[in-house]
């Protein structure tokens, strides 16, 4: 027998044989909570001590959380923090405030990006930086929530991420490593290796959301998702900072993002600046003019698409590529930071900051698009349900081998994302101008400049021509080439020997 209140559908009291049950003054006590909003930024941060490790959200400074960095950057007695965050902001804003003033000592991180001051520090030997590829750093900051100590995966097989010698700790007068990362255990799964990877757990996350309710339930907006979900599962405290809180049952349960059991502390931001780090209109690009080598390269690359392809493009050069697909040929663009389905750069009312691309560019969303956070997006790339991957590229190796994320010494980017898409198992299309500056040859016998992937490489396109790689002859295939160009310039200006195929035709565009 069971008796309910008032009418409402919710359960009073039950009787069980000769018991009685009350579940009444057990549901008033649940309603008795501890408020998790704070009044301000400051009292967020007020008990955040040195050597602090600190998991911070964001993509660019997209979805950064801003109000909580600055009001950090006003306890200036503390300093050597660690930092995982897939980036640094840029110079004197977001993360790379803490950096300016000194305050991290180390950084986990998949990207420098456009941080002049974070690439400074790193060279010159003033900061510590542990590169993790960002599928990597998703899934072990994932991993960390979930409590699952470490796991396998394909990502950096064959680079200093397995193998071990990359520069945590540049010594700058020596040119030499002060602290070098190690090598990580290999493990054979159905004849395919795999690298171990460890969670990452902290102290506190910094994250950033749309709405809340006082619960802490969140919802997130657009791709400024991205890695905010994953930071806030995985540190002992989490501090969200959000634009709006409403009270709870005004969100409904299907919309939440991230539930409140993860959210510690709350904050309403008071403002937003919301700074975009590339403002890209379609009224600029259909203005500009691309240079005639690039065009070339692009529109080839073009022709890689095929109808219904789920497609990543990489920063920079690929990225144009998706202005000149094929008509009738309709693709999915797939962006690492968190959105399926990329539509045309926005128009300058359309320009929205919480909307951007893999490369930090604003861009509007397609129909049938969908957001989600950045351990979501990497699952879809190292899965393989990614058929086509467009890179860029520093050097080629006859044998597929790609390297394109780092000049040690010199220039660093990071790896961001394509260690993850050269290990998928997807196609790999690499485009880059077939020489470097002073006519280096950047396609040759092996690569000398650290590795992004091993054996990854199917077709490299240049101005010159197109090459395929043999892959069980360890060889490339020339396939392809521009008109006006002649065989002796391509044997000219590539450092490798190639075949010339029988069946050698134009370069298509």
């Amino acid at each position: 027998n069971a008796e309910y209140m008032g009418g409402r559908g919710l359960l009073e009291s039950f009787t069980f044989g000769m018991h009685r049950f009350s579940l009444l003054s057990r549901f008033q006590l649940s309603t008795r909570r501890i408020s998790k909003i704070v009044a301000s930024a400051d009292e967020a941060v007020r008990d955040i001590p040195s050597g602090s490790k600190l998991l911070v959200g964001g993509f660019g400074l997209c979805g950064i959380p801003e109000n909580l960095i600055a009001a950090l950057a006003k306890r200036t007695e503390v300093n050597n923090l660690t930092v995982v965050s897939n980036n640094a902001g840029v110079d004197k804003f977001g993360l790379g405030v803490l950096l300016e003033q000194r305050m991290v000592r180390r950084m986990v991180s998949s990207y420098v990006g456009e941080n002049g001051e974070f690439e400074r520090q790193y060279i010159h030997g003033e900061l510590e930086v542990e590169f993790v590829p960002q599928g990597t750093l998703a899934e072990r900051l994932r991993a960390g929530g979930a409590g699952i100590p470490a796991f396998y995966t394909p990502t950096g097989l064959g680079t200093w991420v397995a193998q071990g010698g990359m520069p945590i700790l540049n010594d700058h007068a020596k040119k030499a490593n002060a602290i070098s990362s190690a090598p990580k255990p290999v493990h054979t799964f159905n004849g395919r290796e795999y690298v171990l990877e460890e969670a990452i757990t902290g102290d506190f996350a910094f994250v950033k959301a749309w709405k809340a309710d006082t619960n802490g339930n969140l919802i997130f907006r657009h791709t400024a998702r991205n890695f905010n979900p994953d930071c806030a599962c995985a540190a002992k405290i989490c501090i969200a900072e959000v634009e709006e809180i409403v009270q709870p049952g005004e969100i409904d349960p299907n919309n939440v993002h991230l539930p409140g059991i993860y959210v510690h502390r709350l904050l309403r931001g008071p403002s937003y600046e919301k700074r975009i780090e590339r403002l890209t209109t379609a009224e600029g690009v259909v203005g500009g003019k691309l240079d005639p080598v690039r065009e070339r390269i692009v529109r080839r690359a073009a022709k890689e698409f095929r109808d219904g392809m789920y497609v990543n493009l990489g920063i920079g050069m690929p990225t144009l590529a998706a202005n000149f697909v094929p008509e009738n040929v309709h693709i999915h663009l797939q962006s690492e930071n968190g959105l399926l389905g990329i539509g045309p750069y926005p128009s300058k009312d359309q320009v929205d900051p919480d909307l951007i691309n893999a490369g930090k560019e604003t861009v509007t969303a397609a129909l049938g698009s969908s957001f989600f956070s950045s351990s979501e997006s990497f699952k879809m790339i190292r899965g393989g349900h990614i058929d086509l991957t467009i890179l860029g590229g520093l050097q080629v190796s006859e044998q597929g081998d790609l390297a394109n994320w780092i000049i040690p010494q010199k220039m660093v980017k990071g790896m961001g994302g394509a260690m993850d898409l050269v290990s998928s198992g997807t196609r790999v299309v690499v485009t880059m101008e077939h020489c470097a500056k002073g006519s280096a040859h950047k396609i040759l016998k092996a690569c000398t400049l650290p590795l992004t992937g091993q054996r990854c490489v199917d077709r490299i396109i240049t101005e010159l021509c197109v090459f395929d790689v043999d892959k069980r002859a360890g060889q490339l295939v020339l396939v392809e080439i521009a008109d006006g160009v002649s065989l002796d310039e391509v044997r000219a200006k590539t450092g490798s020997a190639f075949r010339v195929s029988d069946t050698l035709r134009a370069m298509q565009q």
